[in-house]
């Protein structure tokens, strides 16, 4: 029979990893409930959907806690299986406590939410940006439709955000600290790291097994893989025993896995250059040279076709690759 790993387990000191359920290929993303003297602190909260509510309803039972005794939420970033379900604790908080307990994050993630949840869902236009990439048109309506479907469980928003800035120090539970701004994933994301415990809260930054996506989208930052390789290097000099990432197993070589993605990418930058070599003159066309692509589904095709790009904007700033219109070839 197959081993069924608990969900809820304590990696640290007062520390609880919880796996929530997620309706993706990537099923699971970790979150981080942190036990303090004045009350609880959760980093992240999951994307919101049934049975994401039953999954914290459950951890919170196990804990012997009720919503009200969470006192501050936290998030890495706000892509929306961390910002999902932000929305829905502060309204069963409230419910407890008659308090509207903030979401704090960074102020650039902030501004995602405000354009990507808050604002009116443009699908035209999202639908020209995937048909700009060489996805074929039906193909990128039924990407754009699932895009759609991904901000419905997004609902609730978030009632009240609160920015915090990189380099400050935070209390999170009975514990302090530093946050460090990590761009590539997303273009705000905050890791959190306790010196005196050598722990860091690792976000989507740096994950086991899998590479996080780096993508240029619609209203990103300028060359996120370039950002994201250069703060790779940089974290090199943090002092980590364990880091603790959003998705997959805890990191206990924190040097060695950052080699391991820098080296991920460099290959990758190759295969793109071959993809080019071979040929492939748009985005679609070089990522179905990268990817395995034959069962994405439309949910994974957005970020193929997004990693592709960045993949490319970061050949083209290195002078190998150039772009006319829609179409690459090598430099």
């Amino acid at each position: 029979m197959p081993v069924t790993r608990d969900p809820l387990t304590e990696v640290a000191d007062d520390v609880f990893q919880l796996r929530l359920p997620l309706p993706f290929a990537l099923n699971h993303v970790n979150v981080y409930l942190l036990r303090g003297e004045e009350g609880w602190a959760v980093v992240d909260c999951g994307i919101h959907y049934a049975a994401g509510e039953a999954a914290w309803r459950e951890a919170l039972a196990r804990l012997g806690l009720g919503f009200g005794d969470i006192r501050q939420i936290v998030l890495t970033h706000a892509h929306p299986d961390h910002y999902g379900m932000a929305g829905w604790l502060q309204a069963r908080i409230m419910e407890e406590t008659g308090e509207l307990i903030p979401v704090q994050l960074s102020e650039r993630e902030a501004q995602f939410v405000e354009v990507v949840w808050v604002g009116e869902y443009q699908q035209a236009a999202f639908q020209r940006y995937i048909e700009q990439t060489g996805v074929p048109d039906e193909q990128a309506r039924i990407v754009a439709d699932s895009m759609g479907h991904t901000r419905r469980m997004t609902r609730p928003l978030a009632e009240r955000l609160t920015h915090i800035a990189a380099d400050s120090v935070i209390k999170l539970g009975g514990r302090h600290f530093r946050a460090i701004h990590a761009p590539g994933h997303a273009d705000g994301q905050l890791l959190f790291y306790d010196e005196a415990d050598r722990l860091l809260l690792s976000g989507d930054h740096v994950l086991m097994k899998i590479t996080p996506n780096i993508g240029v989208w619609q209203h990103s930052d300028p060359d996120p893989l370039g950002r994201f390789l250069a703060s790779l290097r940089a974290l090199a000099g943090l002092d980590v025993r364990l880091a603790l990432p959003g998705h997959r197993r805890l990191i206990e070589d924190w040097r060695g896995r950052l080699d391991e993605l820098l080296v991920h990418h460099e290959a990758r930058l190759g295969h793109t250059l071959d993809a080019l070599a071979k040929g492939a003159t748009t985005v679609y066309e070089v990522s179905l040279h990268v990817f395995e692509s034959e069962r994405f589904t439309a949910h994974e095709w957005r970020f193929a076709v997004a990693e592709t790009l960045a993949h490319l904007e970061r050949l083209r700033l290195m002078g190998q690759a150039q772009c006319e219109g829609d179409r690459w070839r090598l430099a």
